[in-house]
């Protein structure tokens, strides 16, 4: 069985040195509808990424936790060739503040998340690259099951980013 013409080469991250990705970072929803292109060149210079654990971000990953990216917005770029791009207003949020959950009306896939508490800046939903940059910190450390290791060099914020560490 062949991969379905969007995925192509990205299946397995690890055959992607990081040094493909200098000038940027592109991947698409799983039908391929909608593409994100991440146009900055320090992204894997160092740690980057944030893990999430909150209930919301595990339940749209799907998973454990959820892999983001806080970013500045103008550094990504969305193509939605078929208009599948839809928002979900979150209100039930730890925070009171709405979060506006992007994801592809097609096949689902969680896109991105943008909160009034960072103007400007957008959380990137991981998932969907062929390489994730090293997280650089976790939060909601204290919803983590206690069967989940720390990631080396990670630091742990006990609930959202900016407050008391673990």
């Amino acid at each position: 069985m062949s991969s379905p013409p969007h995925l192509g080469k990205f299946i397995n991250p690890n055959s992607h040195p990081v040094s493909e990705f200098a000038n940027g970072l592109s991947g698409t929803c799983l039908c391929g509808s909608i593409n994100v292109t991440i146009n900055d060149p320090e992204l894997f210079s160092r740690p980057r990424g944030h893990i999430c654990h909150c209930a919301n971000c595990r339940k749209v990953a799907g998973s454990y936790a959820a892999s983001n990216l806080i970013i500045e917005e103008d550094k990504v770029a969305i193509e939605d060739r078929q208009g599948t791009l839809k928002v979900f207003v979150d209100t039930q949020t730890g925070s009171g503040n709405p979060l506006q959950r992007y994801f592809c009306s097609q096949c689902g896939n969680p896109i991105k998340s943008v909160t009034p508490l960072r103007k400007g800046w957008v959380i990137v939903k991981m998932g969907i690259f062929p390489r994730i940059p090293n997280p650089e910190f976790e939060s909601f450390a204290l919803h983590k099951h206690d069967w989940e290791d720390v990631p080396k060099g990670v630091t742990q914020f006990k609930i959202a980013l900016g407050g008391e560490r673990v």
